[in-house]
């Protein structure tokens, strides 16, 4: 048994055999940790605090205080809602590849093993 659980894949999946796909070890961790970074609040049922709420920075502008206030709800978000990681940071700047758009990256170690771990996300912001 994996020390990091196993739950429904995310996306959800199908596999050939008609059944849902699990998702557990590492690959669990990750995908638990987009679930957490695109949820807005009060999607979940019983849960309206759950989520990073990144979609309130969608008209921000593309610049270092829009930065900081998204590292802090990623920060604030995983810290709360994902106990298996211990977070290493979190650095934010303009996504290289589209002008209206930030780059998160997300350092963090597996609680269970120790383990190095970094994860990016791209954030829509609307404008340069």
């Amino acid at each position: 048994m994996s020390p990091f659980g196993k739950s429904l894949g995310f996306p959800p999946r199908v596999g050939p055999d008609g059944r849902m796909r699990w998702s557990e070890g590492e690959t669990n961790v990750r995908e638990s940790i987009a679930i957490i970074l695109k949820a807005e609040a009060g999607e979940r049922i019983q849960l309206v605090d759950f989520g990073a709420g990144l979609g309130r920075y969608l008209f921000e502008p593309n610049n270092p205080a829009t930065h900081v206030r998204i590292a802090a709800s990623i920060e604030d978000s995983l810290s709360r809602w994902e106990p298996r990681i211990a977070l290493d940071g979190v650095h934010v700047a303009p996504d290289p590849s589209d002008a209206t758009a930030a780059l998160a990256t997300i350092a963090y170690r597996l609680v269970a093993t120790g383990a190095a771990e970094r994860t990016s996300v791209s954030i829509p912001l609307g404008r340069s």
